[in-house]
């Protein structure tokens, strides 16, 4: 049978920068939208979702790293900073560019030293 494998630590990246470019590019490109009613540009809801989503598809790959290939907290605890700047960002709106960038940096940074903890633990077996 088929086994589709994914790459959780990919898909976090992935929606990490989605995140990133949804935050940055979105107001910028959807600025007409209340015109037609429509607001999503700093929608509580829909920042919270994409926050949310981040979080939960960041964790677990960041639990499958640790738990079956490196024992190492250092993503964890890296991945938590930036998910903390992300909820800050949500309660301080007018420090928001202040916590975005880092936030995304530093889950960013989680996911890339988990993906590279778990390629050398898996060479040396």
């Amino acid at each position: 049978m088929f086994h589709l494998k994914i790459n959780w630590d990919a898909l976090g990246i992935t929606a990490s920068l989605a995140c990133a470019i949804h935050c940055a590019l979105l107001p910028l490109f959807l600025t007409s939208l209340p015109l037609f009613g429509i607001n999503i540009i700093h929608n509580s809801f829909f920042e919270y979702g994409m926050i949310l989503l981040a979080f939960f598809v960041g964790a677990y790959s960041l639990y499958h790293g640790w738990k079956k290939h490196h024992q190492s907290l250092k993503p964890i605890v890296i991945f938590s900073a930036g998910m903390m700047l992300l909820f800050a960002k949500q309660y301080w709106h007018q420090w928001e560019i202040w916590f975005l960038l880092p936030a995304v940096t530093l889950i960013v940074t989680g996911h890339v030293i988990n993906y590279t903890s778990c390629k050398i633990q898996n060479h040396s077996h």
